[in-house]
Order: C-alpha cells, then sequence, then structure tokens
C-alpha cells in the first residue's frame, strides 16, 4: 500500500521534476490511499490558480484511490503520531493512516525523513 503526502500530488499535478518520483505511487492506484485532509489540501492549493474545473478533475484523480475518513479513532492515534514525532495535525494524520495501512508513504517533506516506512524526496533534487 502507499500514502502519497500532499505536497506529492501537487508536484504530480504540476507534472514538476518530483512528478516522476511520486507518479510511482500514484499510477499504483490499486495499492493507493487517499486521506480526506489530503483532498483539502490539494484543493487549497491548487484552487488558487487553477479553473475550478481542472482542481475538481485533479480530485477525481485522487478519488481513484481508497478515500480514507477521518474517524475519532484516527484523530486520536494521529494525536500520539503527532506527539511522539513532532508533526502538525494535518502531517500527523497522514503519516498515521500510513502506518495503520503499513504502506509506505511518500514525500517530500523534511520533516519525514528518517520516520520508518517513508520514501523521501528532498525539494532540491
Amino acid at each position: 500500500m502507499n500514502l502519497v503526502d500532499s505536497s506529492g500530488w501537487i508536484e504530480y499535478f504540476h507534472d514538476s521534476v518530483r512528478a516522476d518520483f511520486f507518479a510511482e505511487a500514484i499510477e499504483h492506484r490499486a495499492h493507493l490511499l487517499v486521506p480526506t485532509i489530503a483532498l483539502f489540501e490539494v484543493h487549497k492549493v491548487l484552487s488558487r490558480n487553477l479553473p475550478l474545473a481542472l482542481v475538481g478533475a485533479c480530485l477525481d484523480v485522487m478519488r481513484l484511490g481508497r478515500v480514507l475518513d477521518l474517524t475519532d479513532a484516527r484523530a486520536v492515534a494521529a494525536s500520539a503520531v503527532a506527539k511522539a514525532h513532532g508533526l502538525a495535525m494535518a502531517d500527523a494524520v497522514m503519516y498515521s493512516l500510513a502506518l495503520e495501512f503499513n504502506a509506505t508513504f511518500w514525500t517530500q517533506d523534511v520533516d519525514y525523513n528518517g520516520l520508518p516506512r517513508v520514501r523521501y524526496c528532498a525539494k532540491d533534487n
């Protein structure tokens, strides 16, 4: 299973130099987990510069994976992850979901670098 951080989705949709790194996980949709908070963050960023119809199409691509809701139990688990690793709320939610499903977490956020089950790609690569 794979779970891609919001920044990875944004790189993918912008077809940046790091898009291919994240495509490896994103394009294997049968094994793709998508937290609802990632939908929120991607919508927030993409809607700044893209037409809403295009943003909606991007979100539809994300929905091809298994969308994961934030339940009360998951919120508590994310809080424990935030405390253990010094992560902000959204970061902790996504990482804790990856841990819940024993998934690989794909990111370019340095805050995750070195954590178990993380595939990290530095932004300067």
